[in-house]
């Protein structure tokens, strides 16, 4: 990705134009710095508001369509290695029938579960509307969250893009951690 200076000054000169497409690749800190930006007079807060939550919903259905329709792209052989066999896959589409919302609303919020949970998502073929519904509720305030951030405390943009890094490598370590507790205790044998 090209520089957080460079991003800044492509904004601050070309607007919701370039706002909108780099939203949907790297959403956390092009909102803080679009924020930053609205605070300095340069957009409206509203605007980049509406522009970011656009962004990210485009770049999640992306995600899922990627699962929903893609999968069937790849070659046997490298779903077998990826372990996506029809038992598993149905196992999935159970998971996201009957606890989806509240798997998507954990990837979304921890960002760093996020892309594969939407992936698995469209794997899962959970109901569209109820994905887009989910994604919808958790990337409002998420989206807001990181606005308000950006508003208040953008042009400390650099730190902040080293603190969404951080937390996000402290929440990708929790959750694998967790996978592992809980796949080792699966498999313990029950005296």
């Amino acid at each position: 990705m090209i520089g957080l200076e460079t991003l800044t000054v492509l904004m601050a000169k070309h607007g919701l134009a370039v706002i909108a497409p780099v939203a949907v690749l790297e959403g956390p800190i092009v909102t803080v710095i679009a924020a930053w930006l609205a605070s300095q007079h340069l957009f409206s807060v509203w605007s980049v508001s509406a522009v970011v939550i656009l962004a990210d919903l485009v770049g999640d259905m992306g995600l899922y369509a990627l699962g929903r329709w893609g999968l069937h792209r790849l070659p046997a052989r490298w779903r077998d290695k990826l372990g996506l066999n029809s038992e598993r896959l149905e196992r999935n589409g159970q998971h996201f029938r009957d606890k989806g919302v509240r798997t998507l609303l954990f990837g979304k919020w921890t960002h760093s579960a996020g892309g594969p949970v939407l992936v698995a998502a469209g794997v899962g073929r959970m109901n569209i509307w109820v994905f887009a519904a989910t994604n919808l509720i958790a990337t409002i305030p998420k989206s807001l969250l990181f606005v308000a951030l950006g508003y208040q405390l953008g042009a400390y943009y650099g730190s902040i893009d080293s603190w969404i890094t951080r937390a996000s490598l402290v929440a990708l370590g929790a959750i694998l951690l967790g996978v592992t507790i809980w796949y080792f205790r699966r498999k313990k044998p029950h005296a």
